[in-house]
């Protein structure tokens, strides 16, 4: 027994020294990977003193006496020092070097970022930016590299065992070309267009694509445009293109979803902007909130940036210099997609000229791969990749990929701007990806802006891949003063939710009628803000955009309860939707039914296609209301539309069932319908996923304003409002914003997620420029040095 005692004793040392160790990894991982924020650091490249005070939240708020370069090179430094691995990992994914850090796994991503050439497009974008800009881009590297300097070093580059190359200049805009290709663009519209027609004829486009709803909202009324020509009839040719070529340009789609850049129904955005006739201050507000993936880190990173004549306040993105979405002491900006098609595949012909470029990916544990990239005079070939001389030789055309773009000179002109004259003038620089601007300043002025390069086409619309013979070529661009704007529009409101921009009778096609986001959002925000005519505050709009109420629901609420159930459980589930109002909330049971069964609707046309196509909501409901064809599935002896809804309600009851029990009453939203903020690298990895990924139950649906669309397999969240603003124009300390995760990238440090909690529960952050407004603070101060 003594011995078995000794043994017992022995134990529980080794026990605790392992703990001790384990403790002390942690203690020593921390204290070298987490950033100095208090204190003095004497660096070279200023030209005066700096302060960074990051508030509880872990916000900086910056502040420069001596140049607004110095403020511009403390953003990069925090930058660096709060989201390193994010910066790095933006940069090799702009880069196609993934696989040099990755492994094998990583190469279709490389390959299709290499094949379309984002970094190459960010070199040429370099020297045609202004003076001023390029200064800010130096100062912002040079505060990057000190950050870097300070030798603090990311737990990703331990497990990864790799040591960051310092930053340049490059590095500083190269992301805006994924945010373009994130945000622009209708190359997947043009395959799923394209396969639609070679399985279904063109009378199919109308059942899969359906066409923007003739009654929907537009952004801009007739009068606001004040143009009466209306544009030429258009025609595109048929686009037939072999099984091998449009699975070869489906690779692309494939690798850039794994990046997170895929345009899933109903990812939108909203902002809008109400003038002070409507409001109780009698001054402007203004509201914003892009939807884009959801991830660990989150994208954004807010900011306070103040020098002598810079002082912006918003959402920064690591890895770019100034504020993209925010204001200045004198007004406010904020943005979503405006969905122009900027983009078309060409069919070369034989004879058509071609260069080539060889690639080198360095893949580790691997040999190099040599990819041969070629491109011809509209852009790189883009169907080379898994099929190689197998079929056609399909071309990119893209805005984004044209050299001179100085789509950086207009975003830091808005952190500059002083009124509608500056906020105009900045935007005729805006390139990609095209979007829609509102604006608001503190005189009371209001307005809206869709700049951008939109290409001409003379007799076709752009929705279908075309002949690269020179007969279908771009003959310009639209004219900036042509270009959809209204400024301080009569009704005194401006609505934005990547809708339809302009009604018939603009001159130009921005897009072809199957590019808009569904109308359901942009009904709604209108409704709920037409609904109070005048006396709104900041707290009822607040209430807009953090609305959860389903139109999908409206919609389609006649038709599904038509359903003759087969079981006990599918009636059971039809019962439990009756009586429903359609606000998606966590606490929902109907909510989670419906959304299930909204996804098995939208499966409706992938045996017709052969692939996994989805139907956005509006298809679904149109073909519940005509009969369509895609009900039919001939396979499982479904003949028609009562007959796809009562199998496709039995299949999404089943799987809640086998999922959360048999129980309907038990089948609350919270419990499936949750946010996935899931690390780019590490988030399928098992041992490490538990540290880097982050989930909360979330409120809203698909389609709802505060848009949070399940994934139709996992019923998670892996989109939706990534930010939020509310700038109030009569007391500009008054606004407030919030990210979707927090500040911190570090999974051992601060501010990691202390915003998740507020940005799910409705909450939001001072938009201050007032220390009073910042609690608990630290302060680093940076001198200049040599």
């Amino acid at each position: 027994m003594r011995g078995l005692g000794r043994l017992g004793r022995g134990l529980l040392w080794v026990v605790l020294l392992v703990l001790m160790a384990a403790l002390g990894g942690v203690v020593w991982l921390k204290a070298t990977s987490n950033p100095r924020v208090s204190g003095t650091m004497t660096l070279p490249g200023l030209s005066g003193p700096v302060t960074i005070t990051r508030d509880a939240w872990g916000v900086p708020h910056i502040r420069a006496q001596a140049s607004d370069e110095d403020a511009m090179f403390a953003l990069g430094l925090v930058h660096w020092q709060d989201r390193a691995w994010q910066m790095d990992f933006q940069r090799r994914v702009s880069q196609g070097r993934l696989a040099e850090v990755l492994g094998e796994a990583a190469l279709p991503q490389d390959r299709f970022l290499r094949t379309w050439g984002f970094y190459r497009a960010a070199q040429s974008a370099l020297p045609a930016l202004s003076e001023r800009s390029r200064r800010m881009v130096r100062a912002y590297t040079a505060g990057v590299n000190a950050g870097m300097s300070q030798g603090k070093v990311a737990p990703e580059f331990r497990i990864l065992g790799y040591t960051p190359e310092p930053w340049t200049d490059v590095d500083s805009i190269a992301w805006s070309k994924l945010m373009a290709y994130d945000l622009g663009g209708n190359y997947d519209d043009e395959l799923l267009g394209t396969r639609v027609l070679k399985r279904l004829g063109k009378g199919g486009l109308d059942e899969v694509m359906p066409p923007y709803p003739q009654d929907g909202p537009t952004i801009l009324s007739r009068d606001e445009l004040g143009l009466g020509a209306r544009a030429g009839e258009t025609d595109t040719p048929r686009a037939i293109l072999p099984d091998a070529t449009l699975s070869a340009l489906q690779a692309h789609l494939d690798a850039a979803r794994t990046l997170g850049m895929d345009r899933v129904p109903g990812k939108g955005s909203n902002d809008w902007v109400i003038g002070g006739k409507r409001t109780a201050s009698g001054k402007p507000i203004l509201a914003d909130d892009p939807h884009l993936a959801l991830s660990s880190p989150m994208l954004w990173y807010l900011a306070d940036v103040r020098g002598p004549t810079l002082r912006a306040i918003g959402a920064s993105i690591p890895g770019l210099p100034g504020i993209v979405i925010g204001r200045n002491d004198r007004l406010a900006w904020g943005v979503t997609n405006m969905n122009p098609d900027v983009q078309d595949l060409y069919i070369e012909p034989a004879t058509a000229k071609l260069t080539t470029r060889t690639e080198v990916i360095k893949v580790k544990g691997g040999r190099d791969v040599r990819l041969a990239v070629r491109e011809s005079a509209h852009g790189p070939i883009v169907s080379d990749v898994g099929a190689g001389d197998l079929g056609p030789r399909v071309a990119l055309k893209w805005t984004a990929l044209q050299p001179g773009d100085t789509t950086f000179d207009a975003f830091l002109g808005l952190n500059y701007a002083r009124n509608w004259g500056d906020f105009t003038a900045a935007l005729e620089k805006y390139v990609a990806p095209s979007q829609n601007f509102v604006y608001a300043d503190v005189d009371g002025n209001t307005g809206y802006y869709a700049p951008g390069r939109v290409p001409i086409r003379r007799g076709w619309d752009g929705s279908l891949p075309v002949p690269g013979d020179g007969s279908h070529e771009w003959t310009g661009y639209i004219p900036f003063a042509r270009l959809p704007h209204t400024y301080n529009p009569a009704d005194g409101l401006v609505v934005t939710a990547n809708n339809k921009v302009v009604p018939g009778g603009y001159p130009y096609n921005l897009a072809n009628i199957r590019n808009w986001a569904e109308p359901y959002r942009a009904e709604r925000i209108t409704d709920l803000l037409s609904a109070q005519p005048t006396g709104l505050t900041l707290d009822d709009v607040k209430r807009v955009q953090l609305d959860t109420v389903s139109l999908v629901w409206r919609d389609l609420k006649p038709l599904l309860l038509t359903t003759r159930p087969e079981g006990d459980l599918s009636r059971r589930a039809l019962e439990m939707l009756r009586g429903w109002d359609g606000n998606q909330t966590t606490t929902s049971v109907p909510s989670t039914i419906f959304e299930a069964w909204l996804a098995e609707l939208q499966a409706m046309a992938q045996d017709e296609l052969g692939d996994g196509t989805r139907l956005n909501s509006l298809a679904v409901r149109n073909q519940l209301r005509q009969g369509g064809e895609l009900c039919r599935d001939e396979a499982d002896g479904q003949q028609d539309c009562a007959g796809e809804l009562r199998s496709s309600l039995g299949r999404a009851v089943e799987k809640l069932a086998a999922r959360l029990g048999p129980n309907p009453a038990d089948w609350t939203y919270g419990k499936v319908h949750t946010v996935a903020s899931n690390h780019r690298a590490f988030g399928g990895v098992k041992a490490l996923a538990w540290l880097f990924n982050h989930s909360t139950p979330t409120n809203g649906g698909t389609n709802t304003v505060n848009v949070a669309r399940p994934d139709p397999d996992t019923m998670r969240q892996t989109h939706g409002p990534s930010y939020r603003q509310i700038v109030d124009l009569s007391n500009m300390n008054r606004s407030v914003y919030v990210g979707s995760l927090g500040q911190g990238g570090n999974p051992l440090g601060e501010h990691v997620t202390d915003q998740q909690t507020l940005w799910s529960a409705g909450q939001y952050l001072p938009m201050s420029t007032d220390e009073g407004d910042w609690g608990k603070t630290r302060t680093l101060t940076l001198n200049p040095g040599r």
